[in-house]
């Protein structure tokens, strides 16, 4: 399958599961999600974060990225600042979404 992107989502711990839930409704198919730990530049000036962050990884075909993207975005409380980050990766090369199948 060609036109894919993987949106890679980092959210505050606890958001992962609104994040998919919103973007599952704006037409992806599913995601993948663990949680992990982040630094940034408030933990250098000595601001105190919280560590502990959902990663969520969709991947859309190409005319539905923006949409799930942006669902991601807002559901995530990403428009806050210090509250995560999503960005959207080119995927080259791809075999596992349903259409790629073959009925036998």
């Amino acid at each position: 399958m060609s036109d894919m992107r993987l949106i890679t989502c980092i959210v505050q711990k606890g958001r992962g599961d609104k994040v998919i839930s919103e973007a599952i409704k704006v037409g992806a198919q599913g995601a993948t999600y663990f949680t992990g730990k982040g630094t940034g530049i408030r933990q250098s000036l000595g601001i105190k974060i919280i560590p502990e962050k959902d990663i969520v990884f969709i991947v859309t075909k190409g005319e539905q990225t923006e949409i799930v993207f942006e669902s991601m975005k807002k559901s995530g409380n990403l428009l806050k600042s210090g509250q995560g980050f999503v960005y959207v990766t080119k995927i080259e090369n791809a075999f596992g979404f349903l259409e790629d199948y073959q009925k036998s």
